[in-house]
């Protein structure tokens, strides 16, 4: 063979040497992942809801308590890091779960939120919605089921409200603080560069303008008008009575049922009760959903292991999240939200 063609065969040999190399280090690869996957679900959980027994039952037939407590909003957090509030993966997990389950006829949603934020509100309301179609759905309100709070309760077949619920809010908001007068006082001059004259729209360094405002406002419209539009549909009313009641007011449990806005008044084992008596379900087991964590995760230890290895977002990363859930003071956003804080 000429030296071409030992060049050629020399290379060919580099080459298969070099692929079985590749190969086996990607197989190592694979190896050490699934290695790593099964040590960090012994020791962190499945992050997958796991059934729990609340009450035993006599049939197959099976009631789901579900819980929205705390602020309606996605933070980025796993549900196995929940920070103890509301964890908006976790709750999604447990809707998805729901829907895959057959022997589920019932769901109790007791609901504690003053709402949150308009994409995770209305999220929560699409799913809870579908499954609507095939079991039903009642809800407890507890101590406040405002704004978004309601918004996730509007489609449920019954709602329960006690005398001192917190219920209503029915509205948009967008909360933001101007501060360009303070600046113009302290001779700091707003220098933004921008493309078109609303690319900063709801800046606080300078001036709102009437078309800010105008801008802003139809937006504001639009989300109000959707959240309308869910309670007249969930709850078979007039639009222009929706209308009257959703200017922002809160209401108690009595005025909430007097206006339409609730079914009854009672406290969530009264709910339950009443689904499983309404429903045909006197039998049923009642289960609810926990987020298939070990005791480990809550440990210093744990917390450490797993912001080491990324599966849990550092307190920046968490920070950030909730800022870009509910917006910054230089790009604010709508919620579902009682109170604007």
């Amino acid at each position: 063979m000429n030296k071409r063609r030992w060049a050629a065969v020399g290379i060919a040999i580099i080459l298969f040497v070099f692929s079985g190399v590749v190969s086996r280090v990607t197989r190592n690869e694979e190896q050490t992942n699934r290695s790593m996957s099964q040590v960090n679900q012994m020791l962190f959980g499945s992050g997958q809801p796991e059934e729990v027994v609340e009450e035993e039952g006599t049939s197959s037939k099976k009631i789901v308590k579900l819980s929205i407590e705390g602020t309606i909003m996605n933070d980025g957090s796993s549900s196995l890091f929940s920070s103890g509030g509301y964890n908006h993966q976790s709750f999604m997990n447990q809707l998805k779960t729901v829907q895959q389950d057959s022997e589920i006829a019932g769901i109790l949603l007791e609901v504690n939120t003053p709402g949150g934020t308009v994409y995770e509100t209305a999220e929560i309301t699409k799913e809870l919605k579908k499954i609507g179609e095939d079991i039903p759905v009642y809800v407890a309100m507890k101590n406040q089921a405002a704004s978004g709070g309601y918004y996730v309760s509007a489609h449920a077949d019954k709602i329960f409200a006690s005398d001192e619920t917190i219920t209503g809010s029915i509205g948009v908001i967008m909360s933001n603080t101007n501060y360009s007068g303070l600046m113009e006082k302290l001779g700091i001059t707003d220098a933004t560069i921008k493309s078109g004259a609303l690319k900063d729209i709801g800046s606080s360094s300078r001036p709102q303008t009437d078309q800010d405002r105008e801008v802003l406002q139809a937006y504001i419209d639009n989300s109000y008008n959707r959240f309308v539009d869910v309670v007249v549909q969930g709850r078979e009313m007039d639009e222009a009575r929706v209308r009257e009641l959703a200017d922002g007011r809160i209401y108690d449990g009595d005025q909430a049922k007097e206006n339409g806005l609730i079914d009854e008044i009672g406290y969530p084992d009264e709910a339950l009760a009443a689904l499983k008596k309404e429903q045909d379900l006197e039998g049923a087991k009642v289960v609810s959903y926990s987020d298939g964590s070990t005791d480990f995760i809550n440990s210093w230890l744990g917390n450490q292991l797993a912001e080491i290895q990324g599966l849990k977002p550092t307190q920046e990363q968490t920070i950030k999240g909730i800022l870009e859930s509910v917006g910054t003071p230089q790009a604010p956003k709508a919620m579902y939200l009682y109170g604007g804080e």
